[in-house]
């Protein structure tokens, strides 16, 4: 008999277990320990799914569904079970995985005919009896000519495309029955993990919904977002008059070195539509402030300069104002259930002052404007007056403008409110999408780095905070803006590739945040990398790379 090996746990007890002990024993026999099912687990914060076997000492950190990688492993299965689905009832379809959405994901079947309820209510019944039925996915290694040439059969020529242009002998390949994908990420060990799901009917496709990481043993109550569903549409306009929406035809724009006219068109695209915004601002006549939201890294501060020199060339001379100088003194700062200062939280804003200033300046006096020092964590007033006229509107950037408790003093149709994230027209392939929440994490990576001095590791550590502020401050008032406006740009993970790849790199292996810097690191492989001489220097990318026009 082999030596046994010693699995250290979460909690620091350590547990014997023969060599080769697969994680799914080893979660068995620890499940008590977690309050939603185990899905996946960090070993010596690797990640890898729960069929891999152990072979010598380690510590084992167990994911489960109150965790985002553990739903991330969730979601990623259920579409997996979702084209088996299709497979099975409807050999002749194609099955496409959009984007998020109405806290599910958007996805098309393909028929040759509209989409039906009958349909969509057909697709969930045989996903069931998959689930029922307690499926294995099977994970092998394949050499890469076996997969591409596996693919090739099936007719999937966006996967082919990638994986000619892998640099590595073998590629991970999922299967279940008779069914094989490549899939970006691990998987659960079966189907029947996943019996938390629906199908709803969404023309023209259909919103396959799961549960959420705050409440994993139910489903989240369903609330309508026509206006996201109206710009995810607008941004797969974009891509389709780009003509590349996977990461193949934009690594072989690259390597052709055409994708200079990419670059130029979806710059383009931004201008065309920020101009756009400006003109009904204008028309609408009776707007004095304009309130630009939305979560980190979505190029905020870049748009409203930009929109403010599209509402100049209409004849308005907007003035920003900075809700950042508006926070209550550190003491009178709200805390978050860890007793930690909550900067995020509307109440950290001094609401009343800030109403206050709005009603005066809008009725034409000259108001002092608070500046805050934030070493010293009070507001100072340093002589910064303002006086608009009527035809001069007030800019106003932050994550709290959706939220009508911010201007609640001023009139709802004085009022233009703004939403603004990076909602990516891009995808890996017809399977995988590339997440909104990764491309502003890669964004966030890089600026922190460029302007504030943080290495990767710290932008890691807080990002998970980053995401419940936007939780809680943001997407529950995304419904509420008047216009959204869509700023990723379909070539930016090709550039952002040469400044975060090298700075995840340097995530060491003893850090929690390891196996997320490994899990990006994995995703940019997929990209060609580009230079960013043809990024122009008006570009919300330049927000996050540096040399931007509007900062000197």
């Amino acid at each position: 008999m082999k030596d046994p090996i010693i699995v250290t746990l979460i909690n620091g007890e350590q547990r014997e277990y023969e060599r080769e002990v697969s994680l799914l024993t080893i979660a068995r026999d620890v499940r008590a320990l977690y309050t939603a099912p185990i899905v996946a687990a960090k070993v010596n914060q690797r990640l890898e799914d729960l069929q891999y076997c152990l072979d010598g000492d380690c510590s084992v950190d167990f994911l489960d569904l109150s965790t985002e990688t553990g739903m991330r492993v969730y979601q990623r299965s259920l579409a997996f079970v979702l084209i088996m689905a299709v497979a099975e009832l409807f050999p002749q379809g194609q099955v496409t995985i959009e984007h998020s959405l109405a806290k599910g994901l958007y996805c098309e079947l393909h028929l040759g005919r509209p989409l039906t309820q009958t349909d969509v209510e057909k697709l969930e019944t045989g996903m069931r009896q998959i689930v029922l039925a307690d499926r294995p996915f099977i994970k092998k290694e394949l050499p890469l000519n076996d997969a591409i040439e596996l693919f090739e059969i099936a007719g999937q020529a966006e996967k082919v495309a990638l994986l000619k242009q892998l640099n590595q002998p073998e590629v991970c390949v999922y299967s279940c029955g008779e069914i094989a994908d490549y899939v970006h990420e691990i998987m659960t060990p079966s189907t029947g993990y996943l019996k938390i799901f629906e199908l709803r009917f969404y023309q023209p496709g259909l919103l396959l919904r799961f549960p959420r990481t705050e409440n994993p043993t139910v489903l989240p109550t369903y609330v309508e977002q026509p206006k996201l569903a109206a710009i995810f549409q607008e941004a797969e306009r974009w891509g389709a008059i780009l003509g590349c929406g996977y990461v193949g035809t934009l690594n072989e724009c690259i390597q052709k070195e055409t994708v200079y006219d990419i670059i130029r068109v979806a710059e383009a695209l931004h201008e065309k539509k920020i101009a756009q915004i400006a003109d009904a601002i204008v028309q609408q006549g009776s707007v004095r402030v304009i309130l630009v939201a939305g979560p980190s890294s979505s190029g905020k501060t870049t748009f409203a300069q930009r929109l403010s020199i599209q509402l100049r060339v209409n004849g308005r001379r907007p003035v920003p104002i900075s809700l950042d100088d508006y926070f209550v003194d550190r003491e009178h700062t709200p805390r978050d259930e860890q007793g930690e200062y909550d900067f995020e939280a509307i109440e950290a804003i001094d609401l009343p002052l800030f109403n206050d200033h709005l009603r005066r300046i809008l009725a034409g006096e000259e108001v002092e404007i608070p500046s805050f020092n934030f070493k010293l964590g009070a507001r100072e007033y340093l002589g910064h007056k303002i006086r608009i006229s009527p035809e001069q509107p007030l800019i106003i950037e932050g994550i709290h403008g959706l939220n009508e408790r911010l201007t609640q003093s001023i009139p709802r149709e004085q009022k233009v409110k703004i939403y603004i994230s990076a909602l990516t027209q891009l995808a890996i392939d017809n399977h995988n999408r590339i997440p909104t929440t990764d491309t502003r994490l890669i964004r966030r990576i890089v600026r922190d780095s460029q302007f504030r001095s943080h290495d990767a590791l710290v932008s890691l550590r807080i990002w998970p905070s980053v995401r419940r502020g936007e939780e809680k401050n943001i997407f529950p008032f995304q419904e509420e803006a008047d216009i959204m406006f869509n700023s990723a740009l379909i070539y930016e993970l090709a550039i952002l590739k040469r400044y975060a790849q090298p700075l995840l790199e340097q995530v060491g292996t003893k850090n929690p945040e390891y196996s997320e810097a490994r899990r990006l690191l994995q995703f940019l492989e997929y990209f060609e990398p580009s230079g960013e001489e043809d990024v122009p220097p008006n570009s919300i990318l330049r927000e996050f790379i540096g040399q931007s026009c509007f900062y000197k």
